[in-house]
């Protein structure tokens, strides 16, 4: 697919965890705008995935970036950031559902039947 008259090299294409995880300041960042729809609710739950998964493509049709190497270490920031991010937001949620679980079973424990 062409747009602006840019195809897209296959070095480009792959996942983005910045795109995923970073997907409206992302798109805005990097002037593509398709990911503003994740802000419709429901419909952000499937677009993150579409986002994390074409946004290089789009990125690199809408910049002006002179070779690869330069879309690479440019998105290199964006992905490791989101990278770090998953895994923080994994993390949080795992710890949040020990201390729920483990709330709850006192709670069970501590109730006379």
């Amino acid at each position: 697919m062409e747009e602006n008259g840019k195809t897209i090299p296959q070095e480009v294409k792959g996942w983005n965890w910045g795109a995923f995880m970073y997907n409206i300041m992302w798109g805005i960042g990097n002037r593509t705008y398709l990911p503003l729809l994740c802000l419709i609710p429901l419909f952000n739950i499937v677009w993150i995935f579409v986002v994390g998964f074409k946004g290089n493509g789009w990125a690199w049709q809408k910049g002006d970036y002179k070779d690869i190497e330069t879309f690479k270490a440019v998105q290199k920031t964006w992905n490791r950031a989101g990278l770090f991010q998953f895994i923080i937001s994994i993390a949080i949620f795992a710890l949040y559902t020990a201390f729920v679980v483990f709330f709850i079973g006192n709670v069970f424990n501590e109730m006379d039947f």
